[in-house]
């Protein structure tokens, strides 16, 4: 039998583009053979920014069933896939509020030697899909972890272009997630579950 291998997908959406992509990824994870929590950090907007915005609203309603992520997620998980929209080429407030709640996770050097991965959306083509991923991968060396991202590794990733991580380009929102960004989201889920469960095999031997 297949080692068993834990992944858990934590990401931040407020219009749904992310939790599309997070839904696929979680799924894509499980067809791979691992066990899959699927998580979304908690909201920091107040509920009259989120009325305010119909796509925000109806986000939230549609999502309301998905766990909101904790320390025991990260801790169950060997790998985990973290999933944002940029804010300003960066990590959103929501997801980053979540990480920095690990401090003590951290300390204690539990979130070392997991593999984690990134993905993200933004408005425009170049709205800081990199850079977002990089920031988010920052806090990765910090932690320890073994970054498995998708690279150029198949030949769709020269159609998608983006080897550090899954991405969706959404306009307005008015951009639906397709073809291109579901088989990125394979590819990805594919490859992080393959080599979790190689790092897995490979300490058990050497143990």
């Amino acid at each position: 039998m297949p080692t068993s291998v834990n992944v858990a997908v934590i990401y931040y959406s407020s219009t749904g583009t992310v939790a599309a992509m997070a839904k696929a990824i979680a799924q894509d994870a499980e067809k791979a053979g691992a066990e899959v929590r699927l998580r979304k950090a908690g909201e920091l907007a107040p509920q009259a920014a989120i009325d305010s915005n119909p796509a925000w609203a109806a986000n939230a309603k549609a999502t309301a069933d998905i766990g909101e992520a904790s320390k025991d997620d990260m801790i169950w998980a060997d790998a985990v896939i973290f999933g944002t929209p940029t804010r300003f080429g960066n990590v959103t407030a929501q997801l980053k509020q979540f990480i920095d709640t690990l401090g003590s996770l951290w300390q204690a050097g539990r979130l070392a030697d997991k593999v984690y991965s990134g993905f993200t959306s933004t408005s425009t083509a170049h709205g800081g899909q990199e850079s977002t991923l990089l920031a988010l991968y920052n806090t990765i060396h910090h932690f320890g972890g073994i970054l498995v991202a998708p690279g150029y590794t198949d030949p769709s990733k020269f159609v998608d272009g983006n080897p550090y991580g899954t991405s969706h380009v959404a306009g307005q929102g008015d951009i639906p997630v397709g073809v291109q960004t579901l088989t990125a989201a394979r590819i990805q889920a594919e490859r992080v579950v393959k080599f979790t469960r190689a790092i897995k095999d490979g300490l058990a031997a050497e143990n």
